[in-house]
């Protein structure tokens, strides 16, 4: 167990000793996640194996980061369900939340996933008519995607009382984020994900020295085209022949001066069809 003191004081706070004892599934999601880490900074979406919290996984939930501050449920389990009288799978996590808190979620979000950083957070739920007030907890592990990225979160959610009519949303009262890197460390890549620079075997490259100008024996200076009279270029040793097709494709295919546009849009007198013209019989 965490031992936490309270600021100014000797006085140690039974806060997470009685978080664990109301919300034991939150400690358990918790625990495995870091059993996962095995000294990583996070471990990654395929590492998370159902049968390792079959114990809790009604509380459990995976989300996916679609925009920054903005994740939709992938998984979720049953006590979820229940809380919003409805299936949660594909809906944003923000659904669960009541307005004045979704904003601050969406902080949370984010320090989760570019931080990174784990969170924890105590929830307070609304209270009417068949709703009796709702605790709860919930908590926020980031994961890595197969890219490395960490753009998934492993969570749980667990409520305290009777669920009453839903859907049940809540909002947060308290809130504690912990960092996973230090502030002066990279974030991106990950320091488990780099190849290891191979400097044993590496040898230093040498300079290139480039060969004079008129030193091979197989290459020549080839003048440039010269362009004749039809206006594509030839080599010098098919002017000649070139002067001769030029000329001949300038007299063969005249320029003709442009002509005038055809202003009306009627065709010509001897091109409309003659005949005489039959009209319809009048009515009486």
């Amino acid at each position: 167990m965490k031992i936490e003191y309270l600021k100014g004081s000797n006085v140690i706070s039974i806060a997470p000793a009685r978080a664990q004892a109301h919300f034991p599934s939150i400690a358990r999601v918790d625990a495995y996640w870091d059993a996962l880490r095995n000294g990583r900074v996070m471990p990654t979406r395929g590492d998370v194996d159902p049968r390792g919290i079959s114990d809790v996984l009604e509380y459990a939930f995976v989300l996916e980061k679609i925009a920054p501050g903005v994740a939709r449920t992938r998984l979720a389990g049953m006590h979820l369900n229940d809380l919003m009288g409805m299936e949660v799978r594909g809906m944003p996590i923000t659904a669960m939340f009541l307005p004045e808190g979704r904003r601050e979620l969406q902080m949370v979000l984010e320090s989760v996933l570019e931080s990174p950083a784990k969170a924890r957070l105590t929830l307070e739920s609304d209270s009417g008519l068949t709703r009796p007030k709702l605790e709860a907890q919930m908590v926020l592990l980031p994961l890595k995607d197969e890219r490395g990225r960490p753009t998934r979160i492993l969570g749980a959610l667990q409520a305290k009382g009777k669920i009453g009519r839903g859907p049940r949303r809540f909002r947060i009262t308290t809130q504690s984020v912990e960092p996973l890197l230090s502030d002066t460390g990279p974030q991106y890549p990950m320091a488990e994900d780099r190849a290891p620079a191979r400097t044993q075997a590496a040898e230093q490259a040498a300079a290139f020295d480039g060969a004079e100008a008129g030193t091979a024996p197989f290459l020549r200076l080839v003048p440039p085209p010269a362009i004749a009279d039809g206006g594509f270029p030839v080599h010098p040793d098919e002017k000649p022949r070139a002067e001769a097709r030029g000329f001949l494709f300038k007299h063969r295919f005249p320029v003709r001066p442009s002509q005038p546009p055809f202003r009306s849009c009627r065709a010509p007198k001897a091109l409309r069809p003659r005949g005489r013209r039959v009209r319809a019989p009048a009515r009486r």
